[in-house]
C-alpha cells in the first residue's frame, strides 16, 4: 500500500515530474495521474483512440492541442458538437476570441454585439464573417457532391482551412473522421438550411456516418476513449465502443457529478453496466475543469511517449 507524500517544488520542475508527484498527493490529483498513465498505455498498446469533446472545448485554447494530437497520431476518431466545428473554422480564417470574465453585465455585452461563453467573448462580427466564408464553401461542396455525409462534409471543409492549429484541417489531412451527430444544433444548421435553398438537391446524410461508427472499430481492436465533458459527443463516442465490444481504456474529465443521472456525470464505472467499457478496462473518471486537467495529463503522456520514440514530430 502506498503512503501519502508531500508534494514539493524545485527549480526546473517539469510537468512530468509534477504529475508523478500527483500519484501520491491525494484526491483528484491521484485520479489525474491515473488518467495520464492510461493515455500513455492507449498509445503504447496500439489502441484506436476516440477523442470526444464539447463545443466549449473548441472555443477555448484546447482547439490547437486537439489538432496537435491528431497530427502526432494520438487520435483516430473525433466526436464533437457543432459549436466546436464553427469556432474551429472561425479561428482558422483569422477570427479572434476575447478573454473577459464570468461576472459581467451580459445585457451590456448583448448591446455591444458580444456573445459570452464563460469568461470568453465572441463578437457578432465574427459570426458575420463566418457566414460569408461558409456560404461560399458550402455552395462549392454541394455543387460537387449534392449528397454527402457529415464526416465527408467536415473533411471537405477542413482541407480548405490550411491552418496547422485547426483540428478539422489536421483530421482532413490524416484521414481522421470527425463525427458531429448534432450538426444542425448551431449557426451551421441555419447555414446548411440556406445552402439547401440555393442548392435544392443538397442532402446531408447523417445515417451514413453510422457506418463509420460501425466499421472504424472492430471487436478485435484495442480501443481507447478520452471524453472531455459529456452530452451528445460523449454518448456518441461511447456508442462506438459499445458496438465494438467495449473500450479497453477510458478517461473521462468532467465537472458534472453522477448524482444527476446524466450522461455528462456518468462515470466510467457506470459505463460498464452498459458494456460501453470492458469490465477489466483501465479507466478513470477525473472531476474538474478539462481546460486545466487535460493539458497537464496530455503533456505528461506526450513527454513519456516522445522519450520512448512512440510519438514523433510533436
Amino acid at each position: 500500500m502506498e503512503y501519502v507524500r508531500d508534494l514539493l517544488w524545485r527549480p526546473g520542475l517539469t510537468v512530468k515530474e509534477l504529475v508523478e508527484q500527483f500519484s501520491t498527493t491525494g484526491f483528484q490529483s491521484i485520479e489525474l495521474y491515473k488518467a495520464a498513465e492510461i493515455m500513455v498505455k492507449m498509445k503504447r498498446e496500439g489502441a484506436k483512440v476516440i477523442l470526444s469533446f464539447t463545443s466549449n472545448m473548441g472555443t477555448s485554447g484546447l482547439r490547437g492541442l486537439f489538432a496537435q494530437l491528431i497530427r502526432v497520431k494520438m487520435v483516430d476518431i473525433v466526436v464533437t458538437t457543432v459549436g466546436a466545428i464553427e469556432e474551429d473554422i472561425m479561428k482558422a480564417i483569422g477570427e479572434k476570441f476575447y478573454i473577459h470574465r464570468f461576472d459581467t453585465d451580459d445585457i451590456k455585452l448583448h448591446e455591444d454585439g458580444m456573445n459570452r461563453v464563460g469568461n470568453l467573448l465572441i463578437s457578432n462580427d465574427s459570426y458575420v464573417r463566418f457566414e460569408n466564408y461558409i456560404t461560399h464553401v458550402l455552395d462549392e461542396i454541394f455543387r460537387k457532391s449534392p449528397r454527402i455525409s457529415v464526416s465527408s462534409l467536415l473533411r471537405e471543409i477542413g482541407i480548405r482551412l490550411d491552418d496547422r492549429n485547426s483540428f478539422l484541417y489536421q483530421a482532413a489531412l490524416r484521414g481522421v473522421p470527425v463525427l458531429c451527430p448534432a450538426i444542425t444544433d448551431g449557426a451551421m444548421g441555419f447555414h446548411l438550411y440556406m445552402a439547401r435553398q440555393r442548392n435544392p438537391d443538397a442532402q446531408i446524410d447523417i445515417i451514413e456516418d453510422f457506418s463509420t461508427l460501425l466499421f472504424s472499430l472492430s471487436q478485435e481492436d484495442k480501443k481507447g476513449l478520452i471524453a472531455l465533458g459529456g452530452g451528445v459527443s460523449k454518448h456518441h463516442a461511447m456508442l462506438a465502443t459499445l458496438l465494438s465490444g467495449g473500450a479497453d481504456y477510458a478517461v473521462y474529465i468532467t465537472t458534472s457529478h453522477a448524482s444527476s443521472g446524466s450522461m455528462s456525470g456518468a462515470t466510467t464505472s457506470e459505463a460498464k453496466s452498459w458494456g460501453k467499457i470492458k469490465d477489466d478496462s483501465d479507466s478513470v473518471t477525473v472531476i474538474g475543469d478539462a481546460t486545466i486537467l487535460f493539458p497537464i495529463a496530455v503533456c505528461y503522456a506526450l513527454d513519456v511517449l516522445s522519450k520512448e520514440g512512440i510519438v514523433e514530430g510533436v
